[in-house]
């Protein structure tokens, strides 16, 4: 049991790790993707095929996170640009 737990507070830290250097819009497409997948299994599960539930929900996940991503980046972008147009008229 305690082998288990060491393992998997292991691969908990290395999976997390790995986001580190990512930057949003791949954080956003990477969480989406994962969430996508759960729901997709879950549904696919209750329907028959938990597989195709899970890639499919996956791929939506994933391309949703990835425009969400790309929305909230133009945001900021649009806003950094008005702020600096605002700092220039002062």
């Amino acid at each position: 049991m305690t082998k288990a737990v060491i393992a998997l507070m292991i691969s908990a830290c290395l999976i997390l790790g790995g986001c580190a250097g990512m930057s949003d819009t791949e954080q956003r497409s990477l969480s989406g993707g994962a969430i996508g997948a759960a729901g997709g299994a879950i549904i696919g599960a209750i329907a028959g095929s938990a597989g195709l539930g899970a890639a499919i929900g996956g791929a939506v996940g994933a391309s949703g996170g990835y425009l969400y991503g790309k929305h909230k980046d133009s945001e900021q972008t649009a806003y950094q640009q008005g702020y600096d147009a605002g700092r220039q008229v002062q």
